[in-house]
């Protein structure tokens, strides 16, 4: 698995990303409801394991209700990922993620997938980094996991986060929170690859309107897949899906 970039929340850069491309996000949702692969045709069954969603940027679980209940269709033990709103400090959000995990886990007796869609994706290597022995995959979404280049928009909307973060924080030993340059065990396992026991699939698109999909990419183009469609739209997207079922299915 390629290294995390030590640029995240460092030196985030503005990309000039055609937005406006991330209107047509409702054509992604209406393919998937036409897709066979939507009803769980013509894709591998799965074999009971647990499989965990984690949201993005600003998000919270319930815009990837569609993508649990289907990975219950097709035969997984899903699991929404508790973290709340994803717009906290990283090191809470991945301690409420890997309560989740333990829990899967447990209640499975097996290793646990993980889906992350864009910043949910970070979350989910992290806590892989942190917890190689009951993870078995990660699949990320469109999720900047090289450097952040994303829209001007999002940028901004992560600065605020920022200040709301250091300002509820009573405990000031981690001035640094919500950065690149935090000593937290959540960032900090951002800059160790995880075992390569842990297979990483990163997928993105070209045409995504608010992450530059240069930095969702790994080393190795093996584990890399295209795509078409939005950024919003890779959390409905029916090749997304087909691809989730297949990777899954890989032993």
């Amino acid at each position: 698995m390629s290294r995390y970039s030590s640029s995240f929340y460092k030196d985030q850069k503005a990309a000039a990303r055609p937005i406006w491309r991330e209107s047509f996000v409702g054509l992604d949702w209406l393919a998937l409801r036409a897709s066979p692969v939507f009803y769980g045709l013509g894709v591998p069954r799965g074999d009971h394991s647990a499989v965990i969603t984690v949201p993005g940027f600003m998000g919270t679980d319930l815009y990837l209700q569609e993508l649990h209940w289907w990975l219950r269709r097709i035969g997984y033990r899903a699991y929404l990922s508790d973290i709340g709103r994803n717009a906290d400090c990283l090191d809470v959000l991945v301690d409420r993620l890997l309560d989740t995990i333990e829990k899967a886990h447990t209640d499975t007796g097996g290793r646990v997938h993980l889906i992350g869609h864009s910043l949910g994706g970070i979350l989910a290597l992290s806590a892989a980094s942190l917890r190689p022995d009951v993870v078995a995959s990660v699949i990320t979404l469109g999720s900047p996991f090289r450097g952040i280049r994303s829209h001007p928009m999002v940028l901004e909307m992560s600065k605020i986060v920022r200040a709301r973060v250091k300002s509820a924080r009573r405990d000031q030993t981690k001035p640094a929170c919500y950065t690149g340059y935090c000593d937290c065990d959540a960032v900090s396992a951002l800059h160790t690859p995880c075992p390569q026991t842990i297979p990483h699939t990163a997928v993105y698109t070209k045409t995504d309107g608010i992450v530059d999909w240069r930095v969702c990419v790994n080393e190795d183009t093996a584990r890399n897949v295209e795509v078409n469609g939005t950024h919003v739209g890779l959390a409905f997207n029916p090749a997304v899906y087909e691809l989730i079922a297949r990777r899954l299915a890989q032993k």
